[in-house]
Formats: C-alpha cells, sequence, structure tokens
C-alpha cells in the first residue's frame, strides 16, 4: 500500500499529534496521502467523513478515533470500497485494533502488504408510511427501533419474509449484524457472535415478558417490524436509529423493513489481537 487517507477525529486527537506522527512517516516513505477531519454532519448525503474528497484508488483508509469513529466512517465510505484500518484513541475497542502506541509498526505492516482483508456484513432499512418509503439508510452494528417520548412499554409486530412471527412489548428492538453484536444487543442480553459470521440477530429490548430470548435469522431472510397502537388505540410514536445516529421518525402502522445490505465493510486485520483475545480483555475489564 502506497495510497492512504487519514480521518481524524479531532475530540480525540485534540493536538492531532498522532495525525501528525502519521503524515510525517506516510512522507518519509514516498506515500501519498490525504486528511480529513470528521465531524458529524447536520446535513448532507454523508454522515461524518465526506466520500466525495476521496481519491477514488486510495487503498486504505485510516481512522484515528474509536469504534464509533470508525463505524460512521464505514457507512459514509460503503460505496467506495476501500478497507479501513481503525486506530483506537480510547479504550479497548472491537473495531478499532491498533492502539496509539502501536501505529509506527501497523504503518511499517500496511507499507510491506503484510495484512488480511475482513468483510463484514452490513444492514439497510428502509421505512414505509400508508406503503409508501419515507426514510432509509444503512449500518454497520445495528438499527434499534424504539419509543419517542416519555418511558412506557410498546408493541412490536415483527414479520419474517412476509410472515407473522411475534409480537413484542417492550422497550424497543434491536436488529443487529454480527458486529453488532457485542454492542447494544449485548447489553441487552443478546449473543456473541464472532463478526465474520453471516446472520442477523433480533433482540428485544427490556421485554414485557419472562421468556423473551434473542432470535438469529440467516442473511437472506428479511425482516419487517411495524409499530402497534398505543393504549386506548391512541397514535403511538417511536423512531427508528442506525448505529445510534441517524433517526427516522415512526408512528402507529409505520414498518421498517430490514435486510442484509449488498454492500460489505472491509477492515485491514494486521493480527495484532484475534476476535477472541478482545473478546478476553474486554470480559476482565468488564
Amino acid at each position: 500500500m502506497k495510497k492512504f487517507c487519514i480521518i481524524t477525529n479531532w475530540e480525540k486527537d485534540k493536538d492531532l499529534k498522532i495525525t501528525r506522527e502519521i503524515v510525517s512517516y506516510l512522507e518519509e516513505n514516498g506515500c501519498r496521502y490525504c486528511v480529513q477531519k470528521g465531524e458529524k454532519k447536520q446535513e448532507g448525503r454523508y454522515h461524518y467523513t465526506n466520500p466525495e474528497e476521496i481519491p477514488d484508488d486510495t487503498e486504505c483508509i485510516m481512522v484515528l478515533g474509536g469504534d464509533g469513529t470508525l463505524l460512521q466512517a464505514a457507512r459514509d465510505m460503503v460505496h467506495k470500497d476501500i478497507p479501513l484500518l481503525g486506530i483506537n484513541l480510547g479504550t479497548l475497542g472491537f473495531l478499532a485494533e491498533v492502539d496509539k502506541t502501536s501505529v509506527c509498526s501497523a504503518l511499517e505492516q500496511l507499507l510491506k502488504d503484510d495484512y488480511e482483508i475482513e468483510e463484514r456484513m452490513m444492514l439497510t432499512g428502509k421505512i414505509y408510511r400508508e406503503g409508501k418509503p419515507i426514510g432509509e439508510d444503512i449500518a454497520l452494528n445495528d438499527i434499534v427501533i424504539g419509543r419517542e417520548g416519555p418511558l412506557r412499554v410498546v408493541r412490536f409486530i415483527n414479520y419474517v419474509n412476509g410472515e407473522y412471527l411475534n409480537t413484542y412489548h417492550a422497550d424497543g428492538i434491536i436488529i443487529s449484524t454480527p458486529t453488532g453484536s457485542t454492542g447494544y444487543s449485548l447489553s441487552a442480553g443478546g449473543p456473541i457472535i464472532s463478526p465474520s459470521a453471516s446472520m442477523i440477530l433480533m433482540t428485544p429490548l427490556a421485554p414485557h415478558t419472562l421468556n423473551t430470548r434473542s432470535i438469529i435469522f440467516s442473511p437472506e431472510d428479511r425482516i419487517t417490524v411495524e409499530l402497534g397502537e398505543g393504549r386506548r388505540k391512541v397514535q403511538e410514536e417511536g423512531i427508528a436509529s442506525f448505529d445510534g445516529d441517524t433517526q427516522i421518525d415512526m408512528i402507529t402502522g409505520d414498518r421498517i423493513e430490514i435486510a442484509c445490505a449488498g454492500e460489505k465493510t472491509k477492515i485491514v486485520k494486521l493480527n495484532n489481537l484475534s476476535f477472541l483475545e478482545v473478546l478476553r480483555q474486554k470480559m476482565r475489564n468488564s
């Protein structure tokens, strides 16, 4: 690799110390690079990173920040089909595997082409109101459908491939990828799935029952969640959230159709830590 882009979370690299170290290393080794400040956008076609400013022949995008920064960059860059390398400037992450003390060794591996590419599945979600689409987005971790407003139990009616599955009375529903199984779904009691797997996980959030468990579906399945009526048949208000970022309002009768995306996120693996080793460290620190 000789052509790079650096996406920097300036809140975590405020003095740009790590960014400058990377730039200096790349310049000394005759590499081409561009630097982009990653920040949440209020409007526009992208969330965090402007894909139009990144050359098409870029071989690797280095994302400085943490798992959250990498998640947002991945959603913006998915159509560019460029591998991402996460450089963690915070606590140990599942996605950003390189820490700030091992940046130079990681760069050396990249320049020697000593790496592997791991593909991660993504989800698409499209929301319909009275049969017409009102919003859609893509997620690497999860799509969460929950209530909007005061605390209360909401009714979610679930279908798989057009066939009725069940109804949850709960705070919400988390539909996640294997990558997202170690995120919000895990905190809600969902299982941990290897990120290299290809499947869809449904986990109810604080369900109003004693025997509700997560359900795992094949990547070919299409899941539909309908927002049911509130108590006394009043109109319910909810919200669909994509990777904790994009939020689309929903009301009673709205449906969101969720399926495996055609695109995948490519993650650069330098074999410093396996998923199992990261998992062991996370569990030790919890």
